[in-house]
């Protein structure tokens, strides 16, 4: 059991948010952190890996005290049992796949790489370094690295959101791979509606610093009011005036839509949001 009391202040976009994550996560399941951009996912995840210090509260790993404001403790990263993986690889360039495995090993265990290795499909590729593979190839050595230190908690930070739909699903299938087999805690971050539902057993949804609400998957985001026809996830990627009203351009999939929007809504939205896109009869509503 994870045991998170957090709280921290820090500036977005010159705006205060007043964070506190207060929860508890089961042992071997996969949540899903959720939330538009600025609410602060990514600082959770930094906070709980250490490289970022709460205020105050506590962080208990297993009965394992992570950090305490009270009782001034506050583990390095380093100490903390975390295997954290980002959007950008951050792999060691001048090192093979291998050697960034073994590099990331606390007690050396050839075996387990090689089943990891396996598992992630680089075994063929081991002796290669980062340049020499694709995006995909090098953000599955940056998952296999993170899980080769066997970590208590399995940090993603939009680890899949750089890679085109294909790889995105080929990733998220070895995602299960290795949770199916190594049973770690996981923390994930996505702003895709379809990737959570497939990879995550729980969902929390953020805002301004704060759980707004958590739960199932398909509890959560059948809970809307909305009763459309269809309902897609998109991202924001130009928003024009036109006369009284604004067009709003997404990305839905691989096509590009464009939906009319009011003043009201256009306020509460920003060019790389990502939306939930709704229709009722013929009229299409964005939900941000």
């Amino acid at each position: 059991m994870i045991e998170i009391d957090i709280k921290k202040s820090f500036k977005n976009k010159n705006e205060k948010i007043d964070f506190h994550f207060k929860t508890t996560i089961e042992n071997n399941s996969i949540n899903a952190i959720f939330g538009q951009s600025g609410s602060g996912k990514t600082t959770l995840l930094r906070l709980l890996s250490g490289l970022e210090t709460p205020d105050s509260g506590f962080i208990k790993v297993d009965n394992k005290i992570w950090f305490d404001s009270k009782k001034k403790i506050n583990l390095a990263p380093q100490k903390r049992d975390v295997g954290f993986v980002f959007q950008d690889y951050a792999l060691f360039p001048n090192m093979s796949v291998i050697q960034n495995l073994r590099f990331a090993q606390p007690e050396k265990n050839e075996d387990f790489l090689q089943e990891l290795l396996e598992i992630v499909e680089l075994k063929e590729l081991q002796n290669k370094l980062p340049d020499a593979l694709s995006g995909g190839q090098k953000q599955r050595t940056a998952l296999a690295r993170a899980v080769a230190r066997k970590p208590k908690l399995f940090l993603l930070d939009e680890a899949l959101s750089a890679l085109d739909n294909t790889m995105r699903q080929q990733l998220q299938d070895d995602i299960e791979k290795i949770h199916k087999n190594f049973k770690m805690t996981t923390l994930l971050i996505s702003h895709d509606i379809a990737e959570v539902y497939k990879l995550a057993s729980h969902v929390k949804i953020v805002k301004n610093g704060k759980i707004l609400k958590e739960g199932l998957p398909d509890i959560l985001f059948d809970e809307s009011k909305i009763s459309g026809k269809f309902k897609f996830s998109a991202k924001i990627l130009k928003i024009q005036k036109a006369d009284t009203i604004f067009v709003v351009t997404l990305l839905i999939g691989g096509n590009l839509t464009k939906v009319v929007a009011t003043k009201e809504e256009v306020d509460k939205m920003s060019i790389g949001d990502n939306v939930l896109v709704a229709s009722k009869a013929f009229n299409p509503i964005i939900i941000t």
